[in-house]
């Protein structure tokens, strides 16, 4: 077989430099923090070159943003229970448990501590945009059982429900349990004041 077949085969040598590089990329973070985290250190462990780092991913943000957002979408795979409320619970409650593992609060540092240059802000962007693609299906999906109306915005629901989430991880260190992140639900769907 070419070097070029290889190059082609998908699952190929490419893919596995990439994932070797993302692996490397969130051993790194875990072992360094953010400030100290360098593509030089990635190389290394990788066993690439750095340019080849810069030419694919074009920043250490956009690097710890394809990282991040790959380890989120395995770690939080949206569920589809068929009923919202249980979806939301699943996931209010699958989301705290992996912000309270060491690559979650790797994730929580880069997303809020990163700075303003474009290079975070478009990662930070693109990072949420996909995040939100996948888990508005919840929403949309129970939009379309009818669960709940047209006008309501998926997108803002999930915000709501994955706030507080990450509020009380982030900021008040307070965890999140399966009664908590039920109450948070109910709240969601139906309000805080009594009918």
């Amino acid at each position: 077989m070419t070097e070029r077949e290889v190059r082609r085969r998908p699952g190929g040598r490419s893919a596995r430099v990439r994932q070797a590089v993302l692996d490397a990329t969130v051993e790194v973070l875990l072992a360094r923090g953010l400030a100290d985290f360098r593509i030089a250190a990635v190389a290394a462990l990788a066993g690439v070159h750095e340019t080849s780092i810069y030419r694919r991913w074009g920043s250490r943000e956009g690097l710890l943003g394809d990282a991040l957002l790959r380890s989120a979408d395995h770690e939080l795979q949206v569920p589809d229970t068929g009923r919202l409320r249980d979806d939301l619970v699943t996931y209010a409650v699958r989301l705290a448990t992996y912000l309270a593992t060491p690559v979650g609060r790797a994730l929580d540092q880069v997303l809020v501590l990163g700075d303003d240059r474009p290079a975070m802000v478009e990662a930070r962007a693109r990072f949420w945009a996909e995040r939100a693609a996948g888990s508005t299906a919840m929403v949309t999906r129970a939009v379309a059982r009818g669960e709940l109306p047209d006008t309501v915005d998926p997108r803002l629901a999930v915000e709501m429900l994955v706030g507080p989430v990450h509020f009380r991880l982030l900021l008040t260190r307070d965890p999140v349990d399966a009664a908590l992140a039920t109450r948070l639900v109910d709240a969601l769907l139906h309000g805080i004041v009594p009918p």
